[in-house]
């Protein structure tokens, strides 16, 4: 039977786990035409949660329209409106009235339309003369898509993105063209914390108090528990009480290393999965990421690189600057380890996540921590 644990995108609602209390919310702001801000660490499932949810819209609210729009790779607005545009194009059929209506709309624009050779997707290229060319392309898009009398959902990924652009006044475009429509509902997703935050929380900020906010954090155990056991179930495989639990302690419930791990002990074939074909698959993890991580080495200072395994060998650290912290790992003083704390958050190896108790961080890549728990 083909893998049912999904490392890629998501593909059916039977394979997705839990997350029923945050589809839910989302579905009530959705149909109640409120803008969300959607924040978790990378690879904890934000985007599968969202094509989950456009996945339950299409099934309950078959009048909600949904467009998905991942800007990690944009460098500035002309890349914003092509992305947007070629999503928008591939979430209406061509042969309905609202598909038709899109392709009339893109073709007034102008644009060298090609088709990729391999997804067969339509890729867009549109010239400007000007800055103010793409401002009127940009709001021509939004109300375009306002305009159509149907209700919409946008979900742009990776949305702190916007912050690289070279075009300074990027946010209060978007809030102004946003705040004027009426049938578009935006989620805003986003996996800086950090920037994400100050986008929509600081009160200087156009998009300051503008929607309602989430976050993502691990699935519970038990539920996760159930999910794995259902999933083996159903392929006549089973597995032991031990074997579950170290699967869910290693990938410290992180749902892209849950998932993976999972996917690579099923391929194991292994009909009856003890403890031993979960450390198995381990290894073999281990491994692979070894090249990968080996560059990670090469992109580091030494006392970066250093820093970056005592974190790992803890585990977790919430008292980065504590004497005790400092001295087993040889780091020199407070100041070094929130400098070096800072530029590791700052290049994504670091996950800092703040709580009541106060902020924890941890070695983002939670395989790349297996590994360095070793050196």
């Amino acid at each position: 039977m083909e893998n049912p644990f999904v490392i890629r995108a998501y593909e059916s609602k039977d394979l997705f786990c839990d997350r029923e209390e945050e589809l839910q919310l989302m579905l009530r702001n959705c149909v109640n035409n409120t803008d969300m801000t959607l924040i978790s660490q990378r690879r904890m499932g934000k985007t599968g949660l969202i094509l989950r949810l456009f996945d339950e819209l299409k099934e309950t609210r078959p009048d909600i329209n949904t467009v998905y729009i991942d800007i990690f790779a944009s460098r500035h607005i002309g890349d914003f409106i092509k992305l947007t545009a070629e999503a928008a194009m591939k979430s209406f059929q061509p042969k309905t009235s609202m598909g038709e209506k899109m392709m009339a709309f893109i073709k007034s624009l102008r644009p060298q339309l090609s088709f990729d050779s391999i997804t067969g997707e339509p890729q867009l290229q549109i010239a400007y003369q000007t800055a103010h060319e793409k401002e009127y392309t940009l709001r021509g898009l939004f109300e375009f898509l306002d305009s159509q009398g149907e209700r919409i959902v946008i979900a742009i990924d990776e949305f702190q993105q916007i912050r690289d652009y070279p075009e300074l006044n990027m946010e209060a475009l978007l809030r102004t063209y946003i705040q004027q429509s009426r049938n578009l509902t935006f989620i805003f997703c986003g996996s800086k914390k950090h920037m994400m935050a100050d986008i929509f929380a600081n009160e200087k900020k156009p998009f300051y108090n503008s929607t309602a906010f989430m976050s993502l954090g691990k699935i519970p155990e038990a539920a996760y528990s159930a999910f794995i056991r259902r999933l083996l179930s159903q392929r006549q495989r089973s597995i032991t009480d031990d074997a579950l639990q170290f699967i869910l302690d290693w990938t410290r419930r992180h749902t892209y290393y849950t998932q993976q791990l999972c996917h690579t002990i099923y391929a194991g074939e292994s009909l009856h999965i003890t403890i031993d074909d979960v450390k198995k698959a381990c290894e073999q993890l281990m491994r692979q990421g070894e090249a990968v991580f080996l560059q990670y080495r090469q992109m580091l200072t030494d006392k970066q690189w250093n820093y970056l395994i005592a974190i790992a060998k803890e585990g977790s650290v919430s008292q980065i600057t504590a004497s005790r912290f400092l001295k087993d790992h040889q780091i020199g003083t407070p100041s070094v380890s929130r400098r070096l704390a800072d530029a590791l958050c700052e290049k994504g190896l670091l996950n800092d996540d703040v709580t009541l108790a106060g902020t924890s961080y941890s070695v983002s890549d939670v395989f790349l921590s297996r590994w360095m728990e070793r050196l």
